[in-house]
């Protein structure tokens, strides 16, 4: 049964290299089921502008005495401990992780499944394609404030199961995971609906060859 690790960070700015994080959220996820769950604050080195604080209320004083970023990121990395990521918007997410665990000398090789990008193809009839959005969309539960990493987190975790809930409604497909998830989101919007059918008939024809 495949493991998946659902990400999200906050951070001084949208610059991986130059801007820092401030928080990082992490659940591993199991057939759509949270196992466990790592979040902690970090403390930058840099200061947190204000348009940022507002909108995250991480705050300068709130990290001051949190554990420095290069601690939390080794922390996050063996959690993680090589299981296929996801995060919403996971370019974003990808530059930091990549950025961060670079710095530690540390392999940041991983392919990371989005939800942003999932939606786009599976949703294109919603308002538009943000985490809040989508949550109000599809219905999903409240699972804190947003732009707070964990309640952010939780949230993806909502969307990734209804995303493989839909596809295996829509096509009758049992086999739903971050692989063909990831192929899903590399092609064109109108390309989706036959790629998904002809994975759907392969299962069928033989189920050992299907994605």
């Amino acid at each position: 049964m495949e493991e998946i690790a659902v990400l999200d960070f906050e951070t001084t700015g949208l610059s991986p290299g130059q801007d820092r994080p401030t928080e990082i959220a992490i659940a591993l996820v199991r057939d759509g089921v949270v196992i466990d769950r790592f979040q902690s604050l970090m403390n930058p080195g840099r200061w947190i502008p204000s348009d940022v604080a507002h909108l995250t209320g991480i705050t300068n004083d709130l990290v001051a005495d949190a554990p420095p970023v290069h601690r939390v990121m080794r922390e996050a990395a063996r959690f993680v401990s090589g299981r296929p990521l996801v995060a919403h918007n996971a370019a974003f997410d990808r530059g930091f992780w990549t950025s961060e665990l670079r710095r530690l000398g540390l392999d940041p090789t991983a392919e990371f499944a989005c939800t942003m990008l999932l939606a786009r193809r599976l949703y294109p009839d919603a308002p538009n394609h943000r985490l809040g959005t989508l949550a109000g969309h599809l219905g999903l539960r409240g699972t804190g404030r947003a732009h707070r990493a964990l309640a952010d987190v939780l949230m993806t975790v909502q969307l990734w199961q209804r995303i493989r809930q839909d596809i295996a409604t829509g096509y009758a497909l049992e086999q739903i995971g971050h692989g063909l998830l990831c192929q899903v989101q590399r092609r064109q919007r109108a390309a989706v609906p036959r790629f998904l059918a002809e994975q759907a008939d392969r299962a069928r024809r033989d189920p050992a060859q299907a994605a």
